[in-house]
């Protein structure tokens, strides 16, 4: 090795010795100061958040991390229910901090700011009892119950009925609850009043909704009321039963011992 070489080598070992001892020295002064910092928690995505998505929905995809009292970012919101009542008005990314300038009020971006995909919203009006109207808010998420009254195929030219019931809609979110009844109603006021509330529906299930609403069974001795009601689903771990349809012999049936059937149907078991 010429003495030129030997100059180049060592040259170069010396610069890598300097950039390495460089880059320990920062990053030590970084740990450093940010230990002398004080941190705090903030609330991060933890998951893709899309634009369009309820503030209700979005604050059960947040997690906490802790950052120093430097880094968190702008307009960092410190709990879930100040984006409970607003829209994401734009993408916010997982591991992406939250603040509150990713967020519309609904008065901003209306109801279609809620609506994405095949999401529409569908008015319908009701009574009181119906709707939910002074128990239901917006945000909450219900349940269709319909009652259906028909005729079987052999039977067509007679005047028998029956009646079904069925949970034909579930976990539907309200967009816009029914205001509460007032102080007249309460009083004995009109039972006509009618209620309305937005419900956010796919668009197959509007058709289901418009059926139910228009041709559900009108309550026999239910004050006139149509066959079909909203059922409020709990906040925290809402679980839904097997599907199933109520007629009268089910409602009969049930609880009975096989003896107990055959007594109350016949021997056939039941018609």
């Amino acid at each position: 090795m010429t003495y030129r070489v030997r100059n180049i080598v060592i040259a170069v070992v010396l610069a890598a010795l300097a950039a390495l001892m460089t880059s320990y020295y920062v990053t030590n002064y970084k740990r450093h100061v940010q230990q002398g910092e004080k941190h705090v928690q903030v609330y991060v995505a933890s998951q893709d958040i899309p634009a369009g998505t309820a503030g209700t929905d979005a604050a059960g995809m947040l997690k906490k991390k802790t950052v120093t009292k430097s880094g968190v970012a702008p307009g960092a919101i410190s709990k879930p229910a100040e984006i409970k009542s607003k829209i994401a008005s734009q993408r916010i990314y997982a591991g992406e901090q939250v603040t509150v300038n990713r967020f519309a009020s609904v008065s901003q971006s209306g109801l279609q700011g809620s609506l994405k995909g095949t999401l529409r919203a569908y008015q319908v009006a009701g009574t009181a009892n119906q709707t939910l109207a002074g128990i239901l808010k917006t945000g909450d998420h219900v349940d269709v119950v319909a009652n259906f009254r028909y005729k079987w195929a052999n039977q067509a030219s007679t005047s028998i009925t029956y009646a079904a019931t069925k949970v034909v809609l579930r976990n539907v979110k309200v967009l816009r609850a029914p205001s509460a009844p007032g102080t007249a109603s309460k009083l004995g006021g009109s039972t006509d009043t009618k209620y309305q509330v937005v419900l956010a529906l796919t668009d197959n299930q509007t058709q289901k909704m418009l059926f139910s609403t228009h041709d559900s069974d009108q309550a026999q001795g239910g004050g006139g009321e149509p066959g079909w009601w909203l059922a409020l689903r709990p906040n925290l771990n809402p679980a839904d039963s097997p599907g199933s349809i109520e007629t009268l012999t089910t409602m009969l049936r049930d609880g009975l011992s096989p003896r107990q059937a055959k007594l109350l149907f016949g021997s056939l078991g039941g018609s």
